[in-house]
Parts: structure tokens; sequence; C-alpha cells
């Protein structure tokens, strides 16, 4: 386990039954002044389309709102997909972010649609990127927010200049390659697909170029945590998040559901939701604590990046108290270079 790692968070902005997209975004607001005071790293907002219980659709704007409601904390995408978009568009969106908010802003980038392929079909439409274009995608954002080329036509203007930070996000060996290519950190989404966890992992740091960016390899890992005062309260905070992902196993996506006192899934069901949630720290402060360490033995991973759907407001905001306060325990003894 490294001696020194990063805690940051992802917020999908779910919106939970009863509730309302603003009450979504009001409480990613809450959550990330709390972050800030909690001494968090990062905070980073996800692209995700026609799913009823995601308001965090419009990333760029989100983030607007988050970064003018804090004061030090990092913010950025995790990540914007960018098939969806011209390079350029996200070039000048993340250059005014950055324009507005210097030295706070991260661009991490995906490749999946961020939903259906009806939904895919609808944002790209005459755009003509897609999973294929990635790689060419990315090095032409990366174009229009470095330094002015002589004979550049196309400039992004806010943007040119502003150096975003790039990084790439990935379920699989796919963009672990791409990142290692391109010497961009890499962060992999193991909150719900781990499945291709280890082996991306090693292909990114036994390829990884050093770039501009990044001398070294620098590993992102998305970590379930729910943690509570106890570990009986913990484990039933997380059956919110068995439901809703049991709900995508069925092609039924809904609101954040309450807790239940139990789930109603068959052996298929069960075994697929169980391989897609492995790697969460479930439990109060002790559990979560050693859970994390196993999950850090694993990865090696320089950051951890957790996420918590979890319907009460107030006991998703304990849940990150919580693993605050275990941060010194996996605390920073030398800076970290992304």
């Amino acid at each position: 386990m490294k001696s020194s790692v990063r805690f940051s968070i992802l917020d999908l902005a779910p919106i939970a039954q009863g509730a309302t997209a603003g009450e979504a975004l009001q409480n990613s607001l809450d959550l990330v002044r709390q972050a800030e005071a909690w001494g968090y790293h990062r905070y980073w907002v996800a692209e995700h389309h026609n799913i009823p219980g995601v308001a965090s659709s419009a990333t760029a704007v989100v983030l607007a709102h988050l970064a003018a409601g804090t004061r030090r904390i990092r913010l950025g995408s995790g990540g914007i997909m960018l098939p969806n978009h011209a390079p350029l568009v996200i070039a000048e969106q993340f250059g005014t972010l950055a324009s507005l908010h210097p030295g706070r802003i991260d661009l991490g980038l995906g490749r999946a649609p961020g939903g259906d392929q009806a939904t895919a079909r609808a944002l790209r439409r005459y755009l003509g990127s897609n999973g294929d274009t990635f790689p060419d995608d990315v090095r032409e954002l990366q174009k229009y927010l470095g330094a002015p080329q002589s004979g550049q036509t196309v400039r992004a203007v806010p943007g040119q200049g502003t150096h975003v930070p790039i990084y790439l996000l990935g379920s699989s060996t796919f963009s672990a390659q791409l990142a290692a290519d391109l010497g961009l950190p890499f962060a992999f989404a193991s909150h719900f697909a781990p499945e291709y966890l280890s082996a991306a992992l090693r292909i990114y740091r036994e390829r990884f170029q050093p770039s501009a960016q990044l001398a070294e390899p620098y590993v992102m890992v998305g970590v379930n945590v729910f943690a509570a005062d106890s570990d009986e309260e913990a484990t039933r905070l997380f059956t919110t998040l068995q439901q809703l992902f049991l709900n995508l196993v069925r092609g039924h996506p809904r609101e954040m559901p309450p807790p239940a006192d139990q789930l109603n899934w068959d052996a298929y069901e069960e075994a697929h939701v169980r391989r897609m949630t492995r790697v969460s720290a479930i439990g109060g402060a002790a559990k979560v604590r050693a859970e994390l360490a196993e999950i850090l033995a694993e990865t090696a991973a320089d950051e951890i990046v957790a996420t918590a759907h979890i319907f009460n407001h107030a006991a998703r905001l304990r849940s990150f108290e919580i693993l605050a306060g275990l941060m010194a325990e996996f605390s920073l003894t030398t800076p970290l270079a992304a």
C-alpha cells in the first residue's frame, strides 16, 4: 500500500425518489462545500444522459455552479464523454471554467456514451464522433488547450494556453493503453465495472510514456464508500446502490430509492450486482479503514475517488465526514504530481 494517497469525491448529483433535480444540485453544492472544509483533494462530476436519477448531464454548467460556491478544492469532470461533443466545444467550456477559476479545473474524459444508444444518437447528431475516434478527439482537444501553434486556424477562446490537465477514464484496457501512450493520469471506474481493474492498471504502468503533463504513472480508482456510525447502518444504506444497479440490470433505471429491508432479486441478478460493486468499503469507521487498506494493497492507487449514492442527504454527508476522518491514516507524505 502506498504511504501517500489522496482522497477525492465523484458525484452524479443523484435525484432521490420524491425529490427534484434542483434539490439534487443544491445537495451537491452543500456536499462540495463540506468536502472542501474536510480536506478532500478534488470533486468530480460525471456526465450521464436520459437517466432519471442523475442531474449532472450538463456537466460544465454544474461545475460552474460548484466552483462559484467554493474557493480552493479542485473541480472537474469524471468524466466528459468526449465522443458526444466536438472537442472545440469542450475546450471552450473548460477553458472558460479555468479562466474563471485558475488552477482549480480538471478535465476527465471517457469514451462511453453515458446513456443508451438512442440517447447517444440524439447527442451525436451529425457529429461523426464515436468511441473509435476517441484517441484523435483527445489529441485534438489537447491542441486546443495547449499553446498556440504557428498556422493554427481554429483556436479555443477561452481555452488556448490554459493547459487544463486532462485525465483519461476507463473500465477496460483500451483507455489504460491510451493514457499510457499519451502520458496522462488514468482513472479506473472500479466503482461499477471492476472486472478489468488489475489488467488495466498493469498495462498502464508497464507502458507509460512520460509527457509534458506527467512524468510518472498516476492511478486513480473509484470506490463506493458507505460509512456510518455502525456496520449495520452502513449495510442498510448500501441497499440503495444495490437497487440502482439492479434496476440498470433490468433495463429500467429509476430515481435513487430509499434503503430496503429486503432485495427481491434472483441468483443471476444478485451475482451481477455483487460483481459490479466488488470495489466497495461499507461499514463503520474501522471496517471502512480495513477495506480501503485492502483496495490500496490490491491497486497501489495514488488516489481514491469515493462515491456514494445514499438516499438521505444527511447520511451522505455523514459518510463522507467519516471517510474524511480516516484520510490522515493514509496521508500524504510527499507531494504527488497529478
